[in-house]
């Protein structure tokens, strides 16, 4: 990928680094001065839109919910005062999660892969709000006037690029900027995470997750990446040492015994997962299989099973695979909505239809439920219902560039052009090239020239993409 220029990676980049003490803030300190929970919600947005243009993502609704459903629970106990939270879900195996400015919370596939267990990937998110909460951010900037801007520039690149896969050229950026100053930035990432450690393992407990969790995953993947001289990206800015080990144990351990340590939904998302990222839908069925033979009750592994076979377009056998599950849970969303997916795939039309409306009367506004009802109507051809279907959607995941990406296709397949220019420019903007958004409304407005309401409404919202575009060059420059 590209790299973002300097300035940008320095601001969205430094609540991975510098800290300035290890007690906690008050957010009325000389950090809210320098920068305002304001300022900080509209870098960040920016910062995400870049991301999303230069790095692929997951577009899967079932793991887009468990993330959002999941870190939404642990901002609640959190001490996170502001909960305007956008997520991306990065498509990448290696295990990462990072928090950004103004309440960006952006999780890699692989965490999925490596947190074994829902309280293991849940500490990881904790860890993250507590960066959030505390606003290491803002708190970075006033360190950062003690240290030369280039040196910090080109250090934060190096971070930025090996978090997007890039790792041998951002390791190489990093260790091509100055030793002084990468002690000075070690040591402030060394106090924000032991404070995002304590304040996560508050968090945790307070959301009915075993404290424990945090320092078991910490201590497997130290173990597991001790001699790596390549480690994943989460160690690169989440460094993992015996002392941070020791200290999160030790806090964990005068936890109240209990908590919940796992759940069968996490486990199902995990196998989605682990199917992405397998090299062959007949590779993921072998290991399914060959796990379900030792544990034949394992109902995760079933239902990965039945996604493979239906990725492999085994129809018969996945619906085999599938029906002990529905009947021991004839109501989970995730069987029913694997029934859909397979319905679909045989041309089962009319079942697959039965099944989602009666999905739709029992969690009217589940998003993964009302996307499958959308993939449905277009599939039977009813574009103008899939439209309006997605017109509701929206409401709730206007800042969905998915979303956004189907409303100009399926508008496009219902004649509404006027509207697919819109759609594609809301798409553009989001994944951060206003150019092309902006372009989008012009063929807009040509189109509405003889609606002069219409063409008003498209004309006021170019002007606030411009003023978003000029805002965005302002801080790149």
């Amino acid at each position: 990928m590209s790299l973002l220029r300097p300035t940008l990676l320095t601001l969205a980049c430094l609540l991975a680094a510098p800290g300035l003490a290890s007690d906690l803030p008050s957010l009325g300190d000389a950090s809210s001065a320098l920068i305002s929970p304001q300022q900080e919600h509209q870098l960040g947005r920016a910062w995400l839109s870049l991301v999303r243009g230069q790095v692929s993502q997951l577009s899967d609704p079932q793991l887009k919910d468990f993330i959002e459903t999941s870190v939404y629970r642990l901002s609640e106990t959190s001490e996170l005062q502001d909960r305007r939270l956008e997520f991306v879900l990065l498509n990448s195996p290696q295990i990462n999660a990072f928090a950004a400015p103004g309440g960006i919370v952006g999780v890699n596939g692989g965490l999925f892969l490596y947190a074994q267990t829902e309280a293991e990937y849940a500490s990881v998110i904790a860890h993250e709000l507590a960066h959030l909460s505390q606003r290491h951010f803002a708190r970075g900037l006033e360190a950062q006037q003690r240290m030369q801007i280039p040196v910090m520039a080109g250090m934060l690149a190096g971070i930025i690029a090996a978090a997007a896969g890039a790792g041998d050229l951002g390791m190489a950026a990093i260790a091509s900027t100055q030793a002084a100053a990468m002690q000075e930035q070690r040591r402030f990432s060394r106090q924000n995470e032991q404070e995002a450690d304590r304040i996560g393992l508050v968090n945790l407990e307070k959301a009915g997750f075993d404290p424990r969790a945090m320092p078991s995953m910490f201590e497997r993947l130290m173990r597991q990446y001790r001699y790596d001289r390549k480690p994943p990206e989460f160690l690169l800015t989440h460094p993992v040492s015996e002392s941070r080990i020791a200290d999160t144990r030790n806090r964990a351990e005068q936890a109240d015994a209990g908590g919940t340590t796992d759940s069968l939904r996490y486990q199902l998302m995990r196998a989605r997962v682990q199917l992405i990222y397998e090299e062959t839908p007949g590779l993921a069925a072998k290991r399914f299989r060959s796990m379900l033979d030792e544990s034949p009750t394992l109902e995760a592994a079933r239902y990965g099973l039945a996604i493979a076979q239906i990725k492999s377009s085994q129809h018969k056998q996945a619906r085999e695979t599938l029906q002990p599950l529905l009947q021991g849970a004839p109501n989970d969303l995730a069987y029913n909505l694997a029934q859909i997916e397979l319905d679909m795939a045989a041309n089962r039309l009319g079942e697959a239809q039965s099944r989602v409306e009666r999905l739709l009367g029992l969690y009217p506004s589940n998003y993964p439920i009302n996307q499958a009802r959308i993939d449905l109507l277009m599939k039977q051809g009813r574009n103008q219902e899939a439209e309006r279907a997605l017109d509701e959607l929206l409401k709730d995941r206007g800042k969905d560039p998915d979303v956004w990406y189907q409303v100009a296709e399926v508008r496009g397949l219902s004649g509404n052009t006027i509207g697919l220019h819109q759609a594609r420019a809301e798409f553009f903007a989001l994944v951060g090239d206003y150019d092309q958004a902006i372009e989008q409304l012009d063929f807009a407005k040509r189109r509405a020239s003889n609606n002069f309401q219409l063409a008003s409404r498209i004309d006021a919202r170019q002007r606030e993409l411009l003023e978003d575009q000029r805002l965005i060059n302002q801080m790149m420059r």
